[in-house]
């Protein structure tokens, strides 16, 4: 069925791809875009635009701005827009036709987001097209961010294309942006000295914005924003509220000397030609990152404009760098490299922008935005007149001597990013390293714990409660179902082990789980070392001691239940092979990012989704991990394969004993009494039971015999003295046998 639904998605989707703008125009009327307009005329070109008249007289086009420039929102999916711009350049209708923002489909009022877009209405794009001006700003919908930034850049970036095409307002191809002429000049890679930061600096290959608190205040007192400049952060106006830098490596002497040598032809490879990339790095009071930013999502404060054109980086075009390698670079709290997307062409020789939009909280849920421009223009000495630049690939390895061809890696100057990376968290690796030791002297030392019950529940709670805090909230070490998902695509269209590698916890976590699942299945990850997992248990922890009623699941309803989480994830892989991106969204399944990574900081839907989960925990211990993590099915099915059987059972287990069965936290064994291991997640609660010789029948038996042992073992039986203790069997006394292998009677 999965294979079908696919083939049904590859087959149907172009086709309607090709029927959007006509299927829309009909929920649309001429008049929504000019005041006397009557009619559209017949579609236009590739992409189409449609023209549309008053009478015979034309007033302007109307366009699906998907058809000209991205517009994918947080949902992962494209928000579609219907706009008009007259004969002059000038937008004069915008229309919400199409979205999956469930932000905006559960949270924030359609109208506020209509009513922000209507803005541009009457704005002149002209000069944006030809560079003249910078693209308008919006005003920002306070938890709507990313989709009012996308849906605003969509609308002025389609507009932009259209105009230098020729189709709309007299334009031709002009500019730096997608389509323009070839640049007159271009970067010249026979250049590959090494220079230190101050160089860099001081002849501008790297640019910087320093703005101090007080500083930015200022700039929203200038706004008219009174409340924003009187909430400053916190510090004196003179502290840095952000330092940021930006630098253009693509060209080889910046790039060898803020990447090292090894990383700049490691960037140079990944690239396709003409692209390029740009290094930005931050200190200070305010991150140009965000705190919103997670896996899949957009960067919303930083856009990267030139010639009236503009985009903003995405994940998949980010790599968070360890450090700077130029000598004598400061140490920076933010370093990041950024792949420039395919929707800008950025020509090098050209001026460019970075603009950095910086919030303030102005009551609980309201917040005040302003802008500030880091400009940057790359200096002449790196570029070379009247010719294409070449294939960045082709061009970095022209560039590099004979003899550094033929070195080996361990010759050049500098380590591979991935390295840089693990040495700049050498402290979270460490700690890793010996909570994953432990971990393991936990289970090879099993017995002796178990055998304690006391110590054993401080024990586990001590370490799930360390996992939560530690590796879940503060390292944000949360693995996902995604990361299978990436995994596999990764295997399918060319797999490099740095891009694993570029996040230490998440590669030696995921090594872990890999070794473990050979040993004890799924049990180590989804018992012990998962987040989310720790705080439903520590909650259920809190609500057995505050007397929450418990909830049983009949076993046959349980068992039935079980299949839903293989489901998940066999839907969510099988969607991956059609689109990772697509997939990424629909794994919100999890609760992880909310929960973990962004400790339940995002919109209500999400927190909402979240704590429903983890308050049906309160009732039925692990409620998500019996029943719907997608992770935990992923971790079974090769969990099956398992080399070894760690947990012990006493031939009662099942029949006729069900203590085990009852007591099971999770309910994972069958009521015959052997442990399902697809859903065992390795609590050791039975190996207590299994140890204990006060509650467990078949220990009970061994302490009696052992205890009675023990009385006809002591001296006084032995020695014939006056003491002579009564030994009764089944009510009744007994003689004392006259020697100590004397055979007791059969016990009841």
């Amino acid at each position: 069925m999965i294979v079908l639904a696919a083939g049904a998605v590859f087959f149907v989707a172009p086709a309607h791809a090709a029927a959007e703008l006509k299927d829309y125009l009909g929920a649309a009327q001429p008049g929504e875009f000019f005041a006397d307009a009557d009619r559209f005329g017949p579609p236009e070109g590739s992409p189409p635009i449609v023209p549309v008249f008053s009478g015979e007289r034309l007033r302007g086009y109307l366009y699906l701005n998907t058809d000209f420039a991205n517009a994918t929102g947080y949902s992962g999916k494209p928000i579609s827009l219907l706009v008009g711009i007259d004969t002059n350049g000038v937008i004069s209708g915008i229309k919400l036709v199409d979205h999956k923002e469930p932000i905006v489909l559960i949270g924030i009022p359609v109208q506020r987001i209509i009513a922000t877009m209507n803005s541009l209405i009457g704005r002149d794009i002209r000069p944006i097209a030809t560079g003249a001006e910078n693209p308008p700003q919006v005003d920002i919908v306070s938890g709507a961010t990313v989709t009012v930034l996308v849906m605003a850049d969509s609308v002025v970036r389609s507009a932009v294309r259209l105009i230098r095409s020729g189709r709309v307002a007299g334009g031709s191809v002009a500019g730096g942006g997608t389509g323009a002429a070839l640049p007159q000049k271009a970067i010249d890679f026979t250049k590959s000295d090494i220079r230190d930061w101050n160089d860099l600096l001081g002849d501008g290959s790297v640019r910087r914005l320093h703005l101090s608190i007080g500083e930015v205040s200022d700039a929203f007192a200038k706004a008219g924003n009174k409340t924003a400049a009187e909430n400053p952060e916190p510090g004196a106006e003179d502290d840095v509220f952000i330092d940021l830098y930006a630098a253009l490596v693509t060209v080889p002497t910046i790039g060898r000397s803020l990447l090292g040598n090894d990383g700049y032809d490691r960037l140079m490879a990944q690239l396709k030609p003409g692209q390029q990339a740009i290094l930005i790095a931050g200190d200070g009071a305010y991150s140009f990152k965000g705190s919103g930013y997670v896996r899949g999502g957009i960067f919303d404060r930083i856009e990267l404009l030139q010639d009236g054109s503009s985009t903003r980086f995405r994940d998949r075009n980010h790599t968070r760098l360890g450090g700077l390698a130029a000598q004598g670079a400061p140490v920076l709290r933010e370093v990041s490299l950024f792949v420039v997307p395919n929707e800008l062409t950025l020509d090098p020789a050209a001026p460019w922008q970075i603009q950095l939009l910086v919030q303030r909280a102005t009551a609980t849920r309201e917040k005040a935005f302003q802008t500030f421009e880091l400009g940057y223009a790359l200096p002449d000495t790196y570029l070379k007149q009247e010719r294409p630049a070449p294939s960045p690939p082709q061009a970095a390895a022209s560039a590099m001597s004979p003899a550094a061809q033929a070195a080996p890696a361990g010759d050049l100057l500098e380590d591979p990013l991935w390295m840089r990376i693990w040495r700049g968290n050498v402290a979270a690796i460490g700690l890793t390293a010996f909570t994953l030791l432990a971990l393991t002297a936990i289970f090879f030392f099993q017995d002796a714990l178990v055998r304690r019950p006391a110590v054993y529940e401080w024990v586990r709670r001590a370490f799930l409660l360390f996992i939560l805090v530690w590796l879940g909230w503060y390292a944000n070490a949360q693995l996902s179902v995604v990361n299978v998902v990436t995994f596999t695509s990764a295997l399918i269209t060319g797999f490099k082990w740095e891009f694993f590698l570029a996040s230490p916890l998440t590669f030696i976590l995921w090594s872990a789980v890999a070794v473990g699942l050979l040993f004890w299945g799924r049990g180590p990850f989804c018992g012990w070392l998962c987040p989310f997992g720790a705080l439903q248990e520590l909650l259920s922890t809190v609500a057995k001691w505050l007397k929450v009623p418990q909830v049983t699941v009949p076993w046959g309803l349980h068992e039935r239940l079980w299949p839903i989480k293989y489901i998940l994830f066999i839907g969510l892989f099988g969607l991956s092979l059609y689109s990772v991106a697509l997939t990424e969204t629909l794994a919100e399944v999890e609760p992880f990012k909310t929960a973990i990574i962004l400790k339940f900081a995002r919109e209500w839907p999400y927190v909402v989704y979240a704590l429903t989960l983890l308050c049906a925990g309160l009732f039925i211990e692990r409620f998500f991990c019996r029943y719907l993590c997608p992770l935990g099915a992923a971790l079974a099915i090769p969990g099956r394969m398992r080399t070894f059987e760690w947990l012990k059972r006493w031939s009662e287990c099942g029949s006729p004993c069900q203590r085990c069965a009852k007591e099971c936290p999770v309910q994972s064994i069958h009521p015959e009494g052997h442990i399902n291991v697809n859903e065992c997640i390795y609590c050791m609660h039975c190996q207590m039971l299994y140890h204990d010789d006060h509650r467990c029948p078949h220990m009970i038996q061994v302490r009696l015999k052992r205890e009675r042992f023990e009385a006809l073992s002591s001296p006084s039986m032995l020695s014939g003295g006056k003491a002579k203790p009564t030994i009764t069997h089944n009510g009744r006394p007994i003689d004392r046998p006259a020697t100590v292998d004397a055979p007791l009677p059969p016990t009841s």
